[in-house]
């Protein structure tokens, strides 16, 4: 049988630690939840692998290194309001909490949302995390303001309506998939009513379905 709490220990100081991930909230929550607990029985031997790890309906839980680095770019502080857009398995909605945000997830796809109860049941104490079934792409009016907002998967751009829900002093992170690959890691700050975008570093990202350009018909 996998000895899952040391495939967790090599994930983060074989993976997380080289790859320029210092929050130390990050590493103990990567350290501390089962990641095996969020995904399909038999996909468990592949939850610590230095990938995406596939999901029903052709969705992904982002891989390990790239996750990190993305919430480490969000300069998460303990108790921050925290959107987190394409919830998936839950298990970055997990990390999130472990970290002492204020977790609101949006996921859409019924099975995701059936693991991601399955697993935040078995990870973290009851109501930890807000889990909505809703479209990422368009959060139900009443949301935010957020002090961080974070997109789970790759995006062809940020909506500027996602945007508007930062608080003044907000940041949002998400991987912009326009002009990849690779996708860059954009850390966009709401300062005095504006939005100011800046690209932190480059990584692979699976697009989110939610936020991809819907197609056209041509006649």
């Amino acid at each position: 049988m996998m000895d899952f709490a040391r495939a967790r220990r090599f994930m983060v100081d074989g993976q997380l630690r080289p790859n320029q991930v210092q929050d130390p909230r990050i590493l103990s929550a990567f350290g501390d939840l089962a990641r095996e607990a969020f995904i399909p029985s038999d996909l468990a031997p592949r939850a610590y692998a230095d990938a995406d790890v596939p999901l029903p309906g052709g969705r992904f839980l982002m891989q390990p290194m790239v996750m990190a680095r993305l919430f480490q770019l969000a300069e998460l502080r303990r108790g921050d309001r925290t959107l987190l857009l394409g919830a998936g398995c839950g298990y970055g909605a997990a990390v999130l909490a472990a970290m002492g945000a204020t977790v609101t997830a949006l996921e859409n796809d019924p099975v995701l949302l059936g693991l991601a109860q399955t697993g935040l049941a078995r990870c973290l104490p009851e109501a930890s995390v807000r889990l909505l079934r809703e479209d990422p792409a368009q959060p139900p009016a009443g949301l935010g303001p957020f002090d961080v907002i974070i997109i789970e998967g790759g995006v062809a751009a940020i909506p500027r309506p996602i945007e508007t829900l930062l608080a003044e002093g907000g940041r949002l992170v998400a991987l912009v998939t326009a002009g990849g690959p690779p996708a860059r890691a954009t850390l966009v700050r709401h300062i005095g009513g504006s939005f100011t975008p800046r690209t932190a570093f480059e990584a692979h990202a699976a697009p989110l379905p939610a936020f991809q350009p819907k197609p056209s018909f041509a006649f």
